[in-house]
């Protein structure tokens, strides 16, 4: 552990933080479970991991936002209960206001705190010309390219001069280039000292991003939200992407992503976990075929290494993760550290014509996904063959929040209706057999 570090002021301490939301049906959704974080002086911090693990909820209690339903979380020692001064936020989104100037919308915060007028354009122009906007002050928002949108937000973050700047993904609605040119921007004013913060703690699921703008990289489990792995980064900036050691750092995230969790003994008077209790991203059974195209054809035959994979087809690892758990679920394939592989049921699928495809699918399906068994079975034994999706959903969301329910529902319906094992009545919101043989 570096020592230099642990010497510098604690700006952030977060101890055995828990984030569970009550459901008055079943057990409690539990969001973040024992999370640890502490946060110095000088140094930027990444929570990386897929969408769902709870990295904006903690971010959300670190700003004072929202309390924890268990754990402390202090503020340079004390208490946080609401929110912080010398914290500030910049969102996904832009949340610019749509009738300000450029130059209204940075001085909003320093308006909230009663600066006075002559102070506040003065230190609004100062950040807006930091930020790479002079000249802009007098625009409106919607004459703002996205990445200059972006940009103002950040100005309006920064005019407070925050000890700590949250970050919640704050390049992913832009384009590839863009978010590129502002990462640099900001981490080249960090390295100059420019930045008028103590630190930043990011919020990401960009594997490369984290790698190359963070000295520590907390990389986070789900369901629920736990840090899983602690990484530090020990490059110096300007960061190399084509770098050998920087490529290894990302190869070794993308398998600590990709390794599998030791099954867990549950003591014999624990609840049993419900079949059901299985969110499913939206993932079609297009993309998983065109992956396991890909995966048999040259250059893979069969085997690829995750980051390079990710590379070729443009995706994030929000992206790949999911599909290919998709795919390790239904034994189409497998994930190994940080490499996925066909097994030999995913390559007889490939080799195989379209209805042989949907009966192997279809065999798979009914094996791995309690869910389509379910319905299935309903529908079965019902006299007219029918059932309403209202039902599942309701079911699903007794083990989990409305959201993943609806995704959930929507995947299999896509797998149930491609496998030809019920059809469904979009209008009607009804699960049936007809047209099924």
């Amino acid at each position: 552990m570096d020592t230099a570090v642990d010497l510098r002021p604690c700006l952030i301490d977060v101890k055995g933080c828990r984030q569970a939301y009550h459901k008055d049906a079943s057990a409690d959704l539990v969001v973040l479970e024992d999370v640890n974080l502490t946060l110095r002086e000088g140094e930027i911090v990444a929570l990386l991991g897929r969408s769902g693990s709870g990295k904006s909820t903690l971010l959300r209690i670190v700003s004072g936002l929202l309390k924890p339903t268990a754990g402390n979380v202090t503020w340079r020692g004390r208490p946080v209960t609401g929110p912080t001064d010398g914290v500030a936020m910049v969102f996904q989104s832009f949340a610019l206001f749509p009738w300000l100037t450029v130059q209204e919308n940075v001085e909003l915060g320093l308006e909230a705190r009663g600066v006075p007028r002559t102070e506040r354009e003065r230190r609004a122009e100062a950040a807006i010309d930091m930020i790479g906007l002079g000249g802009f002050e007098n625009a409106y928002p919607k004459e703002l390219s996205g990445g200059m949108r972006q940009r103002v937000g950040l100005a309006r973050a920064l005019v407070v001069h925050p000890d700590l700047l949250l970050m919640d993904e704050p390049f992913s609605a832009l384009d590839v280039l863009t978010a590129e040119t502002l990462r640099t921007d900001l981490i080249d004013l960090w390295v100059d000292g420019r930045l008028p913060v103590k630190s930043v703690l990011m919020v990401t699921h960009n594997i490369e991003e984290a790698v190359l703008m963070c000295d520590r990289i907390l990389v986070f489990s789900s369901n629920p939200g736990r840090v899983a792995h602690e990484l530090r980064v020990p490059f110096p900036h300007p960061r190399n992407r084509l770098d050998k050691a920087f490529r290894q750092v990302v190869d070794d995230i993308y398998g600590i992503m990709t390794r599998r969790k030791p099954v867990e003994t549950r003591a014999p008077t624990a609840a049993p976990v419900s079949p059901l209790a299985m969110p499913l991203p939206r993932v079609g059974t297009n993309v998983m075929s065109g992956l396991m195209e890909t995966l048999a054809a040259e250059p893979y035959n069969g085997r690829a290494d995750l980051p390079a994979l990710a590379a070729s087809l443009q995706y994030e690892v929000d992206d790949l993760l999911p599909l290919g758990e998709m795919l390790q679920l239904m034994g189409f394939a497998l994930l190994e550290e940080g490499d996925i592989h066909l097994t030999e049921l995913g390559r007889r699928f490939v080799g195989a014509e379209t209805d042989e495809r949907k009966q192997i699918f279809a065999e798979t399906l009914r094996q791995h996904v309690p869910l389509v068994n379910m319905i299935r079975q309903v529908l079965d034994e019902r006299w007219n063959h029918r059932a309403s999706a209202l039902r599942f959903r309701e079911e699903l969301e007794d083990h989990m929040s409305p959201d993943y329910a609806a995704d959930t529902l929507r995947t299999v319906i896509g797998w149930g209706r491609y496998a030809e094992l019920f059809s469904y009545d979009e209008e009607a919101e009804q699960f049936s057999l007809e047209d099924i043989e």
